[in-house]
């Protein structure tokens, strides 16, 4: 019988030498997909399509993010493919590996933080409401809103604010599918104004835009934020993707770019 345990415990720590050998490391995920992206070659970029971030001039795609997404890809020796997406499916087309990142002048949220791995913020954003020129007096005050059309992004930071700030209450609010749709409306007249990223508003409003008859309706900041790129949750992606970031910015380029868009005052980093 004792000899019988001692075989029972001989193979019992067989097993556990054996399963301690096999096991994964906590990060297995993380790390195999840092390698899957490197075996891949490239880092497929999810994003939608607004200026200055991701649009095209002609034929050409251009943009800041677009800018900023090649120089980290020519840091980490990565080829850069973007794919327009569906921002309402954002982190499903991330989880299913359709896209390897998040990376569209994206609002760092808790939320977000706590479902995806984020990148460090490497610039400051707030939403502000944009109108037809001949209403933005009109438009300065909540009562001034009241029983108008507002539409903003679905998904976004300016939906969170068209639906949750008191400035809007009394507004009729309606999701769209992008920033772009939403200028769409109210420069069309379908809807009487729009909430949208400020950024979003310097590249796509104005003189020399498609819409040049819109305003930023001067109402205050709200819901200030900060951009991020968001991976997968524990990908070990985003920290070599924060070192490409701090050398970028630290050689100068980062801001080079930025000031090509008019978006160097906002940089972060």
């Amino acid at each position: 019988m004792k000899k019988f345990t001692k075989v029972l415990a001989l193979v019992f720590a067989a097993l556990l030498v054996l399963t301690a050998c096999t096991a994964k490391p906590a990060n297995t995920d993380a790390e195999s997909d840092l390698a899957y992206i490197q075996e891949k070659g490239k880092l497929i970029v999810g994003m939608t399509l607004f200026a200055p971030m991701n649009y095209y001039e002609g034929e050409e795609f251009v943009g800041f993010e677009t800018e900023f997404a090649k120089a980290v890809g020519e840091k980490l020796g990565l080829e850069i493919e973007f794919i327009e997406i569906d921002w309402n499916t954002k982190e499903v087309e991330l989880a299913a590996k359709s896209i390897d990142c998040i990376w569209n002048g994206m609002t760092i949220t808790p939320e977000r933080a706590e479902n995806m791995s984020i990148s460090v913020p490497y610039m400051q954003n707030k939403q502000v409401v944009v109108a037809k020129a001949e209403n933005a007096e009109a438009y300065k005050t909540a009562e001034g809103l009241e029983s108008i059309a507002i539409v903003a992004e679905a998904e976004s930071a300016g939906e969170e604010v068209a639906t949750t700030d008191e400035f809007f209450a009394k507004a009729n609010y309606t999701a769209v599918d992008s920033q772009a749709k939403a200028l769409m409306e109210v420069s069309s007249g379908t809807a009487g104004a729009c909430v949208v990223d400020y950024v979003a508003s310097i590249g796509m409003i104005g003189e020399g835009t498609d819409y040049e008859n819109l305003v930023v309706v001067e109402t205050g900041e709200f819901s200030p934020e900060q951009y991020g790129i968001a991976f997968r949750k524990g990908s070990d992606m985003t920290a070599k993707v924060n070192e490409a970031i701090k050398a970028l910015a630290e050689d100068g380029t980062l801001e080079t770019i930025a000031k090509k868009y008019k978006l160097e005052a906002l940089l972060e980093v």
